[in-house]
């Protein structure tokens, strides 16, 4: 399912990038996209108020590279800019420091080809400590090396009609942002599949080893209140 640069066929699909400070991980982020034998109809970065290269990279890279700013709002705020601005019937999404696996679109795309009745798919998440984080610090980070259905938005591939019935991502949360929109996205019925394989590497940094902070613990907690209230004033079962 190879597709030639700047003749994109259908389905398009429409990448982005939500980044801040993202100089470091970038363009190897950018780079497992463009290396996809499905290639995106364009990727869209969208820079959050970054204060250090991150627009220039992306901007390096040209087309089908777009890269729009917009003052530090938060990442959920970044996405929802990108999906205003995409092009593609189908959305993926991948933060500025993880990366795609080879073939992973690819996989995704062909789910949902095969099956016009699913709504977006997943696939599994594979963990991986960055090569710059110092050994004293590897010993301490503590994580899943096998593969897993992860419910984060880099494994994700949805169409955009169903994105559009679901809404954007909420800036309530700093985390768990994308397991809010999934559970919304499940409240209402939305049809999906976890396919078995790998289809995105999470990168383990000292910058974003904070999953198990107080916020995002804090945040996690009160986003499922979030949707329990939602189900209590829907009438349904808990």
């Amino acid at each position: 399912m190879t597709q030639p640069m700047g003749k994109p066929t259908h389905p398009g699909v429409s990448t982005i990038i939500p980044c801040l400070n993202g100089e470091r991980y970038l363009a190897e982020t950018i780079g497992s996209v463009l290396a996809q034998s499905y290639r995106p109809l364009e990727i869209v970065v969208v820079d959050d108020g970054s204060t250090d290269r991150s627009v220039e990279i992306a901007r390096s890279f040209g087309d089908p590279v777009r890269v729009l700013t917009q003052p530090r709002s938060g990442a959920s705020a970044a996405r929802n800019r990108g999906v205003e601005s995409a092009n593609g019937v189908l959305l993926a999404f991948l933060d500025a420091d993880d990366l795609w696996t080879e073939g992973g679109l690819n996989r995704l795309v062909a789910a949902l080809v095969r099956d016009p009745n699913l709504d977006m798919v997943l696939g599994h998440t594979e963990q991986f400590l960055s090569p710059d984080v110092p050994p004293a610090a590897r010993v301490r980070i503590r994580f899943d090396h096998a593969p897993t259905p992860a419910r984060l938005s880099g494994a994700l591939l949805v169409r955009r009609s169903a994105f559009d019935r679901v809404g954007g991502f909420s800036p309530r949360w700093q985390t768990g942002e994308f397991i809010d929109w999934y559970l919304r996205a499940e409240e209402l019925g939305l049809r999906s599949v976890v396919l078995p394989e790998t289809v995105l590497r999470r990168r383990l940094h000292l910058s974003n080893h904070g999953v198990v902070r107080h916020e995002a613990r804090r945040d996690y907690a009160f986003l499922i209140k979030a949707a329990l209230d939602r189900r209590r004033l829907a009438g349904g079962a808990l």
